[in-house]
């Protein structure tokens, strides 16, 4: 580490941004926290060489543009040049998904999955209404906020994102097969592995996978064995593809059944019909009584352990405006408008902007003891501190250039302000190196990116 980053605590960034500590790092560059000077609220800076070889920060700043301004996007504060470094300044969230599924032992309620899968089904109708699929959705890239934003849950790392359709004529891309696989194993859809194209289906079928994943406490094909890499990705496609769906979702309500079949039966230039999968949920929802209060189950365990440790009274003010002690110095302003009160009347129907979430019990109550896995948000930025890295290649680093030359503006669909990227439509698969001590190799990203 250079001494121009281990001073990073007077450094500036876009003349507004003071670097604090890190808190995260990859083989792309390092994670700050940062402050904006001018309001005192922090946010989380990223910091990449402008000598990379794979250079991923502005073609990520310009999609995180693209879909500036949608619930449950971070907002994109600044990017730039600072000396050697390429800087995106972006809003700080809290836990991801998987850090509260470790924080709840491993194990979701149905009420928790329900009240999730509304908010993850509408952030991939947006990116997608946006002519972009995520291509690798798992609860790593869904992170909660802050403050009175704790109740949202929020889509992050578009950089294996990829733009399925013309934004002007919305001509959708070609079907294709023989195509590298892009993703996480463990999520990614059958078609995904056995080469096809991806588009909106993939999507929405990896996302089933993170609701059973969340509601069983894990999915047949983790911990395969296997001499070789190869060897394990092999084994997963043939337990997925041999783990019929009754079978998968036996013992569960019949509407996750319900959704696997509604997105495998998909064909790949269909579009998916969101409203009636998230309807499939809400009423299964209404139908076991629950309430649309947004006690997820860590905030109920949050406030279970505050009980049990005397350590402080869980009445009062609602937690909807709360979050752990530690993150309460961002709690103010994330960047983005206040969406109003939300939730379902009694005939199921919206009520301002937050989909299933109310404005009663969202966030984890600062006054009770935080388990510490909740304390920081630095981990969380760092998606869950899984660092995954791609390996060096010269036809991948020819083709990271390639991708990066090709980016251009799109007309209309973004903010006013933004430039759009087009996107390649090739990218190389690159076998990961080994992943770190205690991660699942048959879980590990098999892509040339890295995480974060």
């Amino acid at each position: 580490m250079s001494t121009q980053r281990e001073s990073s605590l007077e450094l500036r960034v876009g003349k507004k941004f003071r670097l604090g500590r890190k808190i995260g790092s990859g083989s792309f560059g390092d994670i700050y926290l940062g402050t904006n000077m001018t309001s005192g609220e922090e946010v989380a800076i990223k910091l990449e060489s402008v000598k990379s070889k794979h250079p991923q920060l502005l073609y990520e700043s310009k999609i995180y543009k693209i879909l500036n301004g949608g619930l449950g996007i971070p907002n994109i504060r600044w990017f730039g040049v600072e000396g050697e470094y390429n800087v995106m300044v972006i809003d700080l969230l809290g836990p991801s998904l998987e850090n509260l599924f470790d924080y709840c032992g491993r194990r979701f309620q149905l009420k928790t999955v329900l009240m999730i899968a509304d908010q993850l089904i509408s952030r991939l109708e947006y990116c997608h209404s946006k002519n972009f699929i995520h291509r690798d959705v798992k609860p790593d890239n869904f992170l909660i906020g802050l403050g009175k934003r704790a109740q949202i849950c929020h889509v992050i790392d578009f950089g294996l994102a990829k733009k399925y359709r013309d934004p002007k004529t919305h001509q959708h891309i070609p079907y294709r097969e023989n195509k590298n696989l892009t993703g996480t194993a463990r999520y990614v859809s059958i078609n995904t592995h056995i080469g096809i194209e991806q588009s909106r289906r993939d999507d929405l079928e990896s996302l089933g996978y993170v609701f059973m994943y969340f509601i069983r406490g894990s999915l047949p094909w983790q911990g395969l064995k296997a001499n070789t890499k190869k060897q394990k990705y092999e084994r997963i496609m043939e337990k997925k593809m041999n783990t019929p769906i009754e079978v998968l979702c036996k013992g569960y309500p019949a509407e996750f059944r319900a959704y696997f079949e509604y997105t495998r039966a998909l064909r790949f230039d269909d579009k998916p019909d969101y409203a009636y999968l998230k309807r499939l949920f809400k009423e299964l929802f209404f139908r076991k009584g629950f309430q649309f209060d947004a006690m997820f189950d860590w905030t109920v365990l949050n406030l279970q352990n505050g009980r049990r440790d005397g350590s402080g009274s869980t009445s009062g003010a609602p937690a909807a405006q709360a979050a752990p002690a530690a993150l309460t110095p961002v709690a103010a302003q994330m960047g983005a408008p206040d969406q109003g009160p939300s939730g379902y009347d009694s005939r199921g129907q919206p009520v301002g902007g937050n989909g299933f979430m109310g404005g009663a019990a969202a966030g984890i109550d600062p006054r009770v003891r935080v388990d510490p896995r909740l304390q920081d948000p630095r981990a969380a930025v760092a998606s869950s501190g899984r660092l995954y890295s791609r390996e060096d290649s010269k036809e991948g680093e020819y083709q990271e250039m390639q991708r990066m030359q090709d980016l251009r503006m799109q007309p209309s669909s973004a903010p006013s302000g933004y430039g759009n990227p087009g996107v390649r439509d090739d990218r190389l698969y690159v076998a990961p190196r080994m992943a770190p001590a205690g991660v699942d190799m048959g879980e590990s990203k098999m892509s040339q990116r890295q995480r974060y």
